[in-house]
């Protein structure tokens, strides 16, 4: 016994040797390959613990295991070029040869800590900036002529970085040129929505080129001033976003200061418009709108649309054009009852200054609801539910049980449904952009007996089987899932699932978002890798992927999202919104199926594909929708804008009549909208049935489920491997 104690202790003091040794080798290797300057140089040196803390986190954890080589790098810088001159206005040719020599190193920097890239194209961007600030005070010191027919290339991918000063130039006159056209005609607008009838001279005078130049250059000084006083460390941060990004487009380096805007939006204490951004190409895009905000319940903004202004009530707009998304996030928040004036460049061309009054979220307007809706012909009824997001209270009462969640609700509606003698249900999963996990499995678990619901891969091998294991099926008849672009994540899950099982019938445009990934959140600022470092707090966070989803069938769900069993005209079709048009997107890919068991009474798809198409065909409501959605693709192939002040009137004059011509909108609603909070509680509900009653998809979901009574059976059931 004694002899083996001794030889212990010498194991454990072997041990303990050898993890000091580690320990300080791994310091010397800091020391010695991320280069501290010794002189204190806080942002040189936050910026390599940041370095060092990014590539071991995404080397180690992110689930696509990406090398970090030279194919990374050149993702990288690609990324990086896009943040540091979105537009392509100030950086020339021969400025981004000499930062190409870097393209290939940026591996090389991160691992070692010596980033240079960035010092380079800091300083170079410093002294471009100041040329084009006096570029642009130069050209918007005298009058453009509007009368000359020529134009500007809106669409950046077609055009390339300038090769001589004078070059660049000319591209900012075009781009003031058109900004001070569309200034100057939206000032005339404003006055003749004012007066409400035809401008005159007289109420046009004060409305000059030069008054709309002023505005434009003011909103520019802003710009440059905010660019200028840019300091290293918020310029380090778009470095290593880039690097993040190029793992994947949900992985994310979140700063400080976006990692305290995340979590009060996670707490949903933030008092603003209800609204998520992102930057695109040098604009300010809404990503999604929030169910229940204030954005959601003014009715005019909508995903993909465009922020080309901001202004606080009735002050001047600010341009957010080439704003970084931080930015333009402060502009846009404020205190609940105050005004905020979005203009919009909405995806057909026409532009809407839309005001919102800032409110917390109607938690209400983001729960499941369900109404019985009535056939024409037999009077029959039929159930719709909507669900906006997959929603779920983690939070625990005192006696243990948990908050409202979204399958008890949607549970309680088909109770209440059941209790109307429904022939079957709609649920409609349009814009849903999914939620808890959770809930994408319970809910599917209302419409089967038991069986596997998804399966999650993480970084490793490991595949794990989420099931749903109560035998109760609480509707058993037939099941209509609607969806769109905008349905992403758990609401794919769901929807593949129940596709998969033979269990629904899923209808909507050629594709769902196409969202098949799960992020974790790691908080930098308590995982500093030795104590005296902790002076460069804060250091922010990093969002980062970790697995993957699959469908029961073994096919992910990621990139190509859900192919609807029946395909309607959908006026975004041409709308770049889905997973595949995001840079660096993780690919489609299968896995094993897993086990399941196929719905006891399947309906022969074909049989329903050819009474859609029929009614399709011959219906209005869709004719209209496919006369919007070519226009819509119209709109966005033609990207050289004319700077003629005659032809753009003209452009404008032809969409507005074209809008008119629609009459209503496009999911058939009326103007005045649901959740528009003058209504009363009964107001509501009778404007909110109305507007399901309008809409052509409900219809022909409607439409579908009737078929779905009469369609000729398939293959009985059977179980599937």
């Amino acid at each position: 016994m004694l002899v083996f104690h001794i030889i212990n202790m010498r194991k454990n003091l072997l041990k303990h040797v050898l993890i000091f040794f580690l320990l300080w080798s791994l310091v010397l290797g800091l020391i010695l390959a991320y280069g501290f300057d010794v002189s204190g140089n806080h942002d040189y040196n936050r910026a390599r613990v940041l370095g060092y803390m990014l590539q071991q986190y995404l080397g180690s954890h992110h689930y696509s295991h990406k090398k970090i080589d030279n194919d990374l790098s050149k993702a990288v810088f690609n990324l990086y070029l896009k943040q540091i001159d979105p537009q392509k206005r100030f950086l020339l040719k021969g400025d981004v040869e000499k930062l190409n020599v870097f393209s290939d190193k940026i591996d090389d920097e991160i691992n070692s800590g010596k980033i240079k890239l960035h010092d380079t194209a800091s300083k170079i961007l410093s002294a471009r900036a100041v040329k084009a600030q006096g570029m642009v005070r130069g050209l918007l010191s005298k009058d453009f002529d509007f009368s000359t027919e020529e134009y500007l290339e809106t669409d950046t991918e077609k055009i390339d970085f300038c090769k001589t000063e004078e070059e660049l130039k000319e591209r900012w006159r075009k781009t003031l040129k058109l900004q001070t056209l569309s200034r100057y005609l939206t000032m005339l607008e404003d006055e003749a929505s004012k007066t409400e009838s035809d401008l005159s001279a007289e109420k046009t005078k004060n409305i000059t080129q030069e008054t709309a130049r002023e505005k434009i250059l003011k909103g520019y000084e802003e710009f440059f001033s905010r660019m200028l006083k840019e300091n290293e460390t918020e310029r380090y941060d778009q470095y290593f976003e880039a690097f993040a990004r190029a793992f994947d487009p949900h992985t994310n380096y979140m700063p400080p200061m976006s990692k305290e805007d995340f979590d009060i939006g996670m707490k949903g204490t933030l008092e603003g418009i209800g609204a998520m951004l992102r930057e695109e190409d040098g604009y300010i895009k809404i990503a999604s709108v929030i169910p229940g905000s204030p954005a959601a319940r003014q009715g005019q903004v909508h995903a993909e649309d465009i922020i080309l202004k901001v202004a606080e009530g009735k002050g001047e707009a600010v341009d957010v054009t080439d704003m970084r998304v931080r930015d333009a996030v402060r502009l846009i928040r404020g205190k609940k009852g105050t005004e905020v004036r979005l203009t919009l460049k909405k995806q057909d061309g026409t532009r809407v200054t839309v005001p919102i009054v800032r409110d917390v979220i109607q938690i209400e307007e983001t729960f499941a609801k369900g109404i019985t809706l009535k056939d024409s012909k037999s009077g029959a009824p039929w159930g719709y539910i909507k669900l906006p997001t997959f929603y779920r209270d983690f939070e625990k009462t005192e006696n243990g049980a948990t908050g409202r969640n979204s399958t008890d609700d949607v549970r309680n509606e088909l109770k209440k449904l059941g209790t109307m003698n429904i022939k079957g249900l709609i649920i409609d999963l349009r814009n849903n952009g999914g939620g808890a996990l959770t809930d994408a499995v319970g809910i599917a678990g209302l419409f089967i007996k038991t069986g596997p619901v998804v399966q999650v891969k993480g970084n490793g091998e490991k595949i794990k089987i989420l099931s749903d294991d109560d035998p109760a099926i609480n509707y058993n008849g037939p099941l209509v899932i609607l969806v769109n672009k905008f349905s992403a994540s758990a609401s794919e899950i769901l929807a593949g699932a129940l596709q998969d099982y033979g269990r629904a019938v899923i209808i909507g445009g050629d594709h769902t978002h196409g969202k098949g990934t799960v992020q974790a959140m790691i908080d930098l600022n308590n995982s500093i890798p030795f104590q005296n470092m902790e002076k460069y707090k804060p250091l922010g966070a990093l969002k980062v992927t970790t697995q993957k989803f699959y469908r029961v069938s073994g096919e992910s769900t990621q990139y190509r999202g859900i192919t609807p069993d029946i395909i309607l005209p959908d006026q975004f079709r041409c709308l770049k919104s889905s997973e595949q048009y995001l840079d660096y997107a993780l690919p489609w890919d299968t896995i094993s199926p897993t086990t399941y068991t196929k719905w006891t009474r399947p309906v022969d798809p074909s049989y329903l594909k050819a009474k859609s198409a029929a009614r399709v065909q011959s219906g209005q409501d869709f004719a209209d929708l496919e006369m919007k959605s070519k226009r819509i693709c119209d709109q966005q192939k033609k990207t050289l804008q004319s700077l003629n002040i005659a032809v753009v009137k003209k452009e404008q004059e032809e969409i507005i009549r074209l809008k008119e011509k629609d009459g209503k909108n496009i999911h058939g609603h009326s103007n005045k909208k649901a959740d528009d909070p003058q209504l009363t509680e009964d107001e509501k509900k009778e404007q909110w049935v109305k507007e399901v009653n309008e809409d052509p998809y409900v219809k022909e979901a409607m439409s579908v489920l009737i078929d779905m009574a009469s369609a000729p059976s398939s293959s009985p059931a059977k179980r599937l491997n």
